[in-house]
């Protein structure tokens, strides 16, 4: 397991920082019909409640857009995930379908509007990892984005570099078919309230649909 630590800067914005890791040995696959039917049943649900204005005043979301905002970040520009993924299905843009593991990380995510970091623990460096602020200059490969400015942005370090923002996470950790251990962290910038029922909420959808016994939760 990792040891997680919040550095004084990511303190000092966020004194009421909480976060929950879960780790878990799992087994990917490319779609899980079943869980496609929790995703288009939660996109229903939003849709017939929420208006595109009323996504950045969910709690988890909100609290997240007002750390960017200390840290000297645009949160209209770079948008939290979880935000960006009720704005795209508001929008009636369909979801990418990735692997597994991704979409499930982007289903808590949808319900809970926490932005979660889901990671292939083989790939990480060393055994800790430091939430900080990004810097000017600092390399960051984002999925499926090209390189990312992450100056200002909170940002977790392993031991060689990046490997997660909350608007998105690094090429080099990313989810794979062929992962077998993940590690998935849930950012709660709003405080504790949620954190734990999020954290079980990912336990729970990894043993339904990636074959794993839930694995461990550390709160942070």
């Amino acid at each position: 397991m990792f040891t997680i630590t919040v550095s004084n800067e990511i303190k000092e914005v966020c004194p009421q920082f909480v976060g929950a890791a879960v780790y878990a040995s799992v087994k990917n696959t490319s779609f899980n019909e079943k869980m496609w039917e929790e995703i288009d049943a939660f996109t229903k649900e939003l849709l017939a409640s929420t208006q595109i204005e009323d996504i950045k005043k969910q709690a988890a979301i909100a609290a997240t857009r007002e750390v960017y905002k200390k840290c000297g970040k645009d949160p209209n520009r770079y948008r939290p995930s979880a935000e960006a993924l009720r704005r795209r299905l508001v929008r009636n843009i369909p979801l990418y379908q990735i692997d597994t593991l991704v979409d499930l990380i982007n289903l808590v995510s949808l319900r809970t509007g926490y932005s979660i970091g889901g990671f292939d623990a083989d790939k990480i460096q060393g055994t800790s990892l430091e939430l900080g602020v990004g810097k000017a200059g600092e390399s960051f490969e984002a999925i499926g984005r090209g390189i990312l400015n992450i100056e200002g942005l909170p940002v977790y370090r392993d031991q060689i570099g990046g490997i997660g923002t909350p608007t998105s996470d690094e090429e080099r950790t990313k989810m794979r078919l062929e992962t077998t251990h993940i590690l998935a962290i849930v950012n709660g910038y709003s405080g504790n309230t949620g954190i734990k029922e999020a954290a079980e909420m990912i336990q729970h959808l990894l043993i339904q649909y990636a074959e794993s016994d839930g694995g461990t939760v550390t709160y942070f």
